[in-house]
This record gives structure tokens, sequence and C-alpha cells, in this order.
């Protein structure tokens, strides 16, 4: 089971744009910051809908490699989450649409994040 989980940005305010838009598409924002007294002069925010499940943080350590998959709650959303990201500077990576070599109801779309981080939104649901 994961509680929370969260990744490293390179720039803070190219990184906190982004994510403000993909979360807002899946219904979301940034519910917590961090003061940076806390965290060595970085910069963190945790994003979700009800409680902060997905952690920004500031760090010269950003870098590729990392997936991270949002639930979405309609496919509509994962198409939102899709568009949002494309507007704000991600690089398509598949965009909406069935992925039957997963599950019949695998709907999803992939972005990379500007730090090239591949992220995804994945509605369930028939």
């Amino acid at each position: 089971m994961i509680d929370h989980t969260g990744i490293f940005v390179s720039d803070w305010s190219r990184g906190r744009a982004f994510y403000d838009a993909v979360f807002k598409a899946l219904g979301g924002s940034c519910m917590s910051e961090i003061p940076t007294e806390y965290t060595g002069g970085f910069h963190v925010c945790g994003y979700g809908r009800d409680v902060p499940v997905f952690w920004l943080s500031e760090s010269k350590e950003a870098g590729p490699g990392r997936h991270t998959a949002f639930a979405a709650r309609t496919r509509a959303e994962v198409d939102a989450f899709y568009a949002a990201a494309i507007a704000a500077g991600g690089k398509d990576n598949g965009g909406p649409g069935i992925r039957t070599e997963y599950s019949p109801n695998y709907y999803a779309a992939f972005v990379y994040d500007p730090d090239g981080n591949n992220i995804e939104a994945v509605c369930h649901a028939p």
C-alpha cells in the first residue's frame, strides 16, 4: 500500500506551474507547503484532492526515469490531464486512449514533465 509519494524538480517555478495545472485538471491542488526552514532551504508542496498524496520537492538532483500514475475519476479527467500537461510544457508520451495490453478498461494518457519524469493519468471505469 502507498500512502504518498513524490518526485524532485530542478526548476521550482516551472515544476510548480506544471503540477498546479496537472492537478487542477484532476480535481486536486497543492494542499500543503512545507516552510523552507524545515527543508534545508528547498521548496516542497503536497498535492491531492482530500489529503496530500504527491509531493513535489525542489532539488539539484531531479531527472528522468521516474514514473507516477495519477488516478482519474473519469475518462474526461484523463483527457483534461493530458491537455493541461501539454499546455503547461509537458511532452507527449502517449495520448488519451484505451490500453488493452494492461486491462480492457485501462484508459490513460502519458506525458513527460519538464524534468523528464513520465507521468500518467488513468481511469479504470468502463
